[in-house]
């Protein structure tokens, strides 16, 4: 048995059943990072490696006395650089945060050391999170599984990368503009955004303006994402957004096999392809995503036009205001006074600046706005399981560039304009997963996102799930 290449749910079993040691899946994953990470430089922070198997041999004896913690009992996990981790350093890739070590465990982390993970490092970021590459002055940049000259997207990029590379048999992530789902495009695996409020997040410095922002599931399969999505799902009191239900059909691996069966005769899915123009593509981006849709058709899948019935350009408009009034507001926290300005990037100070100029005229524009958003969106949604669309505008792009600033001949008037095709879950609170569709004909990853209906966080894995299969 591969222990770096088994499914975390093949893994899981294999430990509980004893059927190899803790200590064996320890050693394989640390020596699948030696041997991948420095091309591409997804794990940081890394913690020692005697440590690491003391601690695994404390779980064998657990395993031997009876006392199993949880599915993930074992595993090697390694957390995105945004969440707090109780004593590894938590950067956020700023320079502002290189040296801090927190005391405590954010709320996802605890949830997933509670099922007996052991946190072996860090997983790469952009700087504060911001931007779909994952580079920053702390670490470095974190480069393509599939192609180290190319991004690995972001933010959640050295998660992606360090699951696709089998450094780690599950992650973390978080997404605000894609963050989950760009990088799992690039890098071949799977990232779920879940529904608002269905996984929370604690400590949080505003849980409000920042609402649009997620923690969920990153795997190399639909069904190893929605086992961890039943680890980090369920209300906590001290989130005051989250929502009522811990999908405890996803907690045993019998559930999610029950969960995810689906007759692809009885999904319906509405492609939004390009939006009528609106959306810009690289070319073949668009190809892939349709022959997936295609291959779904010929297995009994029913596909048809779909589209989004409001002025996009406006709801982009809102989306600014909305982001940067949440960004500014974080990014001004950290930054403490105007000398250190010059230790943050633009892009980021961008945001913080345009966020404390917006009025409140502004801003409760945007909430009216996107309040006419979720309505078109139930309405695009009426007669079907799921849209579906691209994760993302362009491929992967060369490791040097920060952004791309032309997509499809049109150019890009922000740093993040060519992921506007991520907003409309986000903005709308809905569930969406990205999904591979194979590589295109230069080689690199894509993959399509399917948007699900409110709090429909099992019926949009079960709609990938059947997707996933015909697919493979």
């Amino acid at each position: 048995m591969d222990l770096t290449a088994a499914t975390a749910q093949e893994l899981s079993a294999a430990i509980a059943d004893r059927f190899v040691s803790c200590r064996d899946v320890m050693a394989a994953h640390l020596d699948r990072i030696e041997e991948q990470n420095p091309a591409v430089n997804a794990i940081i922070s890394l913690r020692d490696r005697d440590e690491l198997m003391a601690e695994a041999a404390v779980a064998d004896e657990d395993l031997v006395a009876g006392r199993w913690r949880g599915w993930m009992h074992g595993f090697p996990h390694a957390v995105k650089d945004l969440a707090e981790a109780a004593g590894l350093r938590t950067t956020l890739g700023s320079p502002l945060l290189s040296e801090w070590v927190p005391t405590y465990d954010a709320l996802q982390v605890a949830r997933i050391r509670a099922q007996g993970a052991i946190i072996i490092a860090k997983t790469n970021v952009p700087e504060f999170g911001l931007g779909s590459h994952t580079f920053n002055p702390v670490f470095g940049t974190t480069r393509n599984a599939v192609d180290p000259s190319r991004t690995a997207g972001g933010s959640s990029g050295g998660a992606a990368v360090a699951l696709a590379t089998g450094m780690v048999p599950v992650a973390d992530g978080s997404d605000f503009m894609g963050s989950l789902r760009n990088p799992a495009a690039f890098n071949g695996v799977v990232g779920y955004r879940p529904s608002q409020g269905r996984v929370p997040a604690y400590p949080m410095r505003n849980a409000y303006t920042s609402q649009c922002a997620t923690e969920g599931p990153m795997a190399r399969n639909v069904a190893d994402a929605a086992r961890l999505l039943g680890t980090q799902a369920g209300w906590d009191p001290r989130a005051p957004l989250s929502i009522a239900g811990d999908l405890s059909e996803l907690a045993t691996a019998d559930g999610v096999a029950a969960a995810l069966q689906g007759d692809p005769a009885e999904l319906r899915i509405g492609w939004l392809g390009d939006l009528s123009g609106h959306l810009p593509f690289d070319p073949g981006v668009l190809d892939i995503c349709a022959a997936a849709l295609h291959h779904g058709a010929g297995a009994g899948v029913q596909v048809v036009e779909a589209g989004i019935g409001i002025d996009l350009d406006r709801v982009w408009t809102a989306w600014l205001h909305w982001r940067q009034a949440a960004m500014s507001a974080t990014i001004a926290a950290y930054l403490g006074d105007t000398g250190s300005r010059a230790l943050v990037k633009d892009e980021a100070l961008w945001e913080m600046d345009s966020g404390a100029a917006l009025t409140a005229g502004e801003f409760t524009a945007a909430a009216e706005t996107r309040t006419r958003f979720y309505g078109a969106m139930m309405a695009a949604l009426a007669d079907v399981d799921v849209l579906a669309v691209p994760s993302a505008q362009v491929w992967p792009f060369p490791v040097e560039q920060r952004w791309p600033e032309r997509v499809g001949g049109r150019e890009m008037d922000t740093y993040h304009r060519w992921m506007e095709v991520t907003l409309y879950a986000t903005f709308a609170g809905l569930p969406a997963v990205s999904l591979p569709v194979g590589r295109g004909d230069t080689g690199l990853p894509m993959g399509i996102q399917l948007i699900g209906h409110p709090l429909g966080d099992v019926a949009t894995l079960r709609a990938a799930a059947i997707m996933e299969r015909i697919l493979s």
